[in-house]
């Protein structure tokens, strides 16, 4: 039996007229590969997958996401599902440093800690939406488990293993960078580091001054020695639930994603992010009544996408050329937004 721990958080947001507060449980749960924690927010909905979120490194569940879950029009989202925010081991506020010589789990480790994870919370389904680090984590996840998996927000992926120029290239940076410069460069473009706007400021100061800043040294190395995912367009090695793939157009990933907000769009343009959202879960078949927000109904509004949902779980997709989602000709897997 997995040694269970569980403490009462309540979140201080905006809150919409008429809202209340949504309480919030953090749980941790042992694993083969250590102890991980989760926070939980709502109630389960019935025949209705879970959010399940996993953050880059660097970030914990609230510097990565805050500001897209708290988005006004995300309240409309959020109150049909309830969400799963997972932080990687010692990425916890509080978190201990791990002593010296730990072992930190892989990114494919980190992976197969998620099914207890959903055995203690006994969900059967989830939409993951994962930033960078988290985005691979949870497509290694799918990719195992794709009967649990029925849908995938990917911000910022790199699918591929570091490459020898990248490998040679990073341990030069490592000669001449800290470990929060490096992490940094990571999360945004050169062009944001060099305009050291009020968001990036904000961040270095996070991870510059963080106390499990050897905690998140760990968990990078993990991430810079991620295998290959081996993707294919079209073939057996892919996901085989509906992905949306989204990166900013100055994002660090922008080559290995697809190519007006920066590296991390889920902070800089949350409104459009919701606005995609939304519409990727309409495409599953979930909130169809849902109206269009002021996003959907401006021209004017800059998200640009590619639709192409795969319906193989009985669902229809139903998309408005009006939203900037033009749906493919032929059935695929994969929505592709420019933020």
């Amino acid at each position: 039996m997995a040694e269970l721990q569980e403490v009462n958080i309540t979140e201080e947001k905006p809150l919409l007229p008429g809202q209340t507060p949504e309480a919030a449980k953090t749980h941790s749960v042992e694993t083969p590969y250590g102890s991980v924690t989760f926070t939980v927010y709502g109630t389960p909905k019935p025949k209705r997958p879970a959010i399940f979120t996993y953050h880059d490194v660097g970030l914990n569940y609230k510097t990565c996401f805050k500001p897209l879950f708290d988005f006004g029009d995300m309240q409309e989202i959020i109150k049909n599902f309830v969400r799963v925010h997972v932080e990687a081991p010692g990425m916890e506020e509080g978190a201990p440093v791990f002593p010296l010589g730990y072992q930190y789990p892989s990114l494919d480790q980190l992976a197969d800690m998620i099914p207890a994870i959903l055995q203690y919370l006994n969900f059967s389904t989830i939409i993951g939406v994962g930033v960078g680090a988290g985005a691979y984590i949870l497509s290694r996840f799918a990719l195992l488990n794709p009967d649990v998996v029925e849908g995938l927000v990917l911000i910022n992926i790199d699918c591929n293993a570091k490459g020898w120029m990248d490998w040679a290239a990073h341990k030069l940076t490592g000669l001449t960078s800290s470990i929060s410069e490096m992490i940094l460069e990571h999360l945004f473009s050169q062009e944001e580091l060099s305009g050291d706007s009020e968001l990036v400021q904000r961040y270095r100061d996070i991870i510059m001054h963080a106390p499990n800043l050897e905690n998140i040294e760990l968990f990078w190395n993990s991430y810079n020695n991620r295998r290959d995912l081996h993707f294919e367009r079209r073939g057996d090695a892919n996901l085989k639930c509906p992905v949306m793939l989204v990166v900013g157009d100055q994002a660090p990933y922008e080559d290995a994603v697809m190519a007006d907000s920066g590296g991390q769009p889920q902070l800089t343009q949350p409104g459009k992010l919701t606005e995609a959202f939304k519409y990727f879960v309409q495409g599953m078949g979930y909130m169809a009544s849902s109206c269009m927000t002021r996003l959907s109904r401006s021209r004017t509004a800059s998200l640009t996408s590619r639709a192409s949902i795969d319906s193989g779980r009985s669902r229809t997709a139903s998309q408005s050329s009006e939203s900037g989602i033009v749906p493919s000709g032929s059935p695929g897997h994969t929505m592709e937004v420019s933020s």
